[in-house]
C-alpha cells in the first residue's frame, strides 16, 4: 500500500491525502487514502478523487471484506474503453457475479462500478503494475480535465 501511495506522490501535480486522527476529516476516512489533481496543493470544490485506497469495511461498502488485518484496496477512476479490456463489460451493464474478496483481481467496483470505478484488493504479482499504470493513466485525466476547466476565458 505504501508503494502504491508513494509513486502517485511522485506524479507531477498530484495531492495525496492520508486522514488521521485529530483532522477535519470524519473518523471512518482516517487510514485511507484519496488521489487528486491538485497542482497548487488545493482540492477544487465539486472534484472528486481518481483514486483512492480504502482499509476498512464501510457501511455501504463491505463486500470486500476489509476488515481483517492486512487487507485494503485500491480504487481507480477509468474511461469506459478500459473498463470493458479490464472487465469484459460496459459499466453500466455489470451482470456477471464477481467475489469482490477476492485478491489480486481487477474487477468492477462493488458499489461504484457503474460510474468506472474498478477495484483491486491487496494488488499482488498479477495486478501489481496493472494498478500503477491505472492510476497514472487516471491522474492524466486529471491533470486534462483540470487543463480545461482552468483554461482562461476569452478577453
Amino acid at each position: 500500500m505504501e508503494q502504491i501511495i508513494a509513486t502517485v506522490r511522485g506524479l507531477d501535480g498530484a495531492l495525496v491525502l492520508v486522514p488521521e486522527p485529530g483532522g477535519e476529516f470524519p473518523e471512518l476516512a482516517w487510514g485511507d487514502a484519496f488521489f487528486y489533481y491538485a497542482p497548487d496543493g488545493r482540492i477544487r470544490e465539486n472534484v472528486q478523487p481518481y483514486g483512492t485506497i480504502v482499509t476498512k469495511n464501510y457501511p455501504d461498502d463491505a463486500a470486500c471484506d476489509l476488515d481483517p488485518p492486512g487487507r485494503w484496496r485500491v480504487n481507480v477512476h477509468v474511461d469506459r474503453a478500459m473498463f470493458q479490456e479490464l472487465t469484459g463489460e460496459e459499466p453500466r451493464s455489470i451482470s456477471r457475479p464477481r467475489d469482490h474478496a477476492a485478491a489480486d483481481r481487477v474487477i468492477p467496483h462493488p458499489v461504484y462500478g457503474a460510474l468506472g470505478w474498478i477495484s483491486v484488493v491487496n494488488p499482488g504479482e498479477r495486478t501489481k503494475e496493472t494498478v500503477v499504470q491505472l492510476l497514472r493513466s487516471a491522474h492524466e485525466a486529471a491533470r486534462a480535465r483540470f487543463a480545461r476547466r482552468n483554461e482562461p476565458g476569452p478577453a
